[in-house]
């Protein structure tokens, strides 16, 4: 069974990005929202770690929280969405995990 994982925490506060990153199984996907988003900054250890996922991980992210925090040059296999593509994902998923 596929899972979401939703990640809102800053990568440079703890290490929930990295302990996320080592769990992820074939077919999950993980969804950046709130301050997780700034690991998507580029020349960040954060940023490699996304970048070299397996291609069958899908990497999602808020667009309005990238956008609030001014980020840009984002990787290419990022796919944004909004809040109802959110809710899209949270059913298309057979699981969430939240990174609280």
């Amino acid at each position: 069974m596929a899972t979401l994982h939703l990640l809102s925490h800053s990568p440079f506060a703890d290490g929930r990005l990295a302990s996320c990153l080592h769990l992820l199984g074939a077919d999950d996907a993980l969804l950046l929202s709130g301050d997780a988003v700034y690991a998507l900054q580029n020349a960040t250890t954060q940023r490699q770690a996304l970048e070299l996922m397996p291609d069958n991980i899908a990497l999602f992210a808020l667009e309005e929280d990238i956008v609030a925090r001014g980020l840009g040059d984002l990787p290419e296999r990022l796919q944004q969405v909004d809040y109802p593509g959110f809710v899209e994902l949270c059913c298309r998923y057979a699981r969430t995990n939240a990174w609280l």
